[in-house]
């Protein structure tokens, strides 16, 4: 076991990152890369993008590893603890192993590599808000045409696509009135949104595709018909075409729903990103299926519905592949990982950064 990673990783857990709030997580990795002697600096939005020259090779290719340093809620004030071989956090907050546990791992896997082509090292903002920090990455200082973006649990899968996705932002205008003295005199919005809402197809609609509504907000006192509602949906696809159908279908549904009852809407459509799907055999696949042998492990590729910031690099002309952390249950405060993981992690890297120095 590498203490100095775990060591590593528990303190950096201790630092507050919520999204929108990274900026003592960046410094921290500012220092620690330039100590490990890489040349960092921060762009304008507050990535940090760290390059090492090559170790033991030459002529050969800059290779981009990548991670975020937010996290989700709740993250303020983590206690990791170690027992029996499994990080957790002690009290009620996630632990922060997505995606502090792929920085660990790539930290020591630039102390302990015996050889690496040129390394440009990302790590951005405010991932799990809406991959903004890549989409608002310096991308002239990257100039690596593949590379691994560290932030799927399980090791022994490989990310190769993920989808279009279309965030929708409803706003709903009724009318107001006193509920009980004159309630016939208002629209309510609450209840034009229900209507909407009800008549939405939402889950997982096939194996591709899924919708969901996650916030919903209306309404100021309980004796007024509300005037106002707002809501927040999405969907998403692995198919572009699919994705953009489902999302015009539920303009379409709503818009009819919330003005048959009388009421105004607004819907903002966002298309945040274009599906990805790199092949099978694509290098950066081999590399990581290959790497993974070496501790043990038959890796197979899959695509996901959730996004990261890989399919933002792919729709960049970066061939990204999304390898394993060893986290697990994360977005939760049930979230661990065990440390045999976590080292079968760093020498998956340290082998990938070897090979690509062949």
């Amino acid at each position: 076991m590498s203490e100095k990673m775990i060591e590593q990783f528990m303190e950096m857990v201790k630092i507050d990152s919520e999204s929108g709030h990274e900026a003592e997580m960046i410094e921290y990795l500012y220092q620690e890369f330039t100590k490990l002697g890489g040349k960092a600096v921060k762009d304008d939005y507050g990535n940090l993008v760290a390059k090492f020259a090559a170790k033991g090779c030459s002529g050969k290719d800059a290779i981009l590893f990548s991670c975020h340093a937010d996290t989700v809620l709740p993250g303020k004030g983590i206690k990791p603890a170690l027992k029996d071989g499994v990080i957790r956090s002690e009290g009620d907050t996630i632990l922060a192993a997505d995606d502090k546990a792929g920085i660990a791992e790539l930290m020591e896997a630039l102390r302990t590599a015996p050889a690496y082509p040129p390394l440009e090292i990302s790590i951005s903002r405010q991932e799990e808000v809406g991959l903004l920090g890549v989409k608002n990455l310096d991308y002239s200082l990257i100039s690596a045409k593949k590379g691994f973006l560290l932030d799927n649990d399980t090791l022994d899968t490989i990310v190769i696509g993920g989808p279009s996705y279309f965030a929708l932002d409803v706003d709903i205008k009724g009318r107001s009135a006193h509920a009980g003295m004159e309630p016939e005199k208002g629209i309510n919005a609450i209840q034009a949104a229900a209507r909407a809402i009800a008549s939405l197809e939402l889950g997982r609609l096939d194996a591709d595709t899924t919708a969901n509504v996650g916030v919903i907000k209306g309404g100021i006192i309980r004796n007024g018909v509300p005037d106002a509602c707002s809501f927040l949906a999405e969907c998403r696809s692995l198919d572009h075409d699919k994705g953009q159908a489902l999302a015009d279908m539920m303009v379409e549904t709503i818009t009819t729903e919330v003005e048959s009852f009388g009421a105004f809407v607004e819907v903002k459509v966002d298309n945040l990103c274009l599906a990805v799907d790199i092949p099978e055999d694509s290098p950066t696949v081999l590399l990581a299926k290959k790497a993974l042998k070496t501790v043990g492990i038959e890796a197979h590729t899959t695509f996901i519905t959730g996004f990261t910031d890989a399919s933002i690099y792919n729709n960049r002309g970066i061939e990204m592949a999304v390898v394993g952390i060893g986290a697990r249950m994360e977005h939760s405060t049930e979230e661990h990982i065990h440390v045999e993981d976590m080292e079968k992690a760093r020498k998956m890297i340290v082998e990938i950064m070897r090979l690509c120095a062949q």
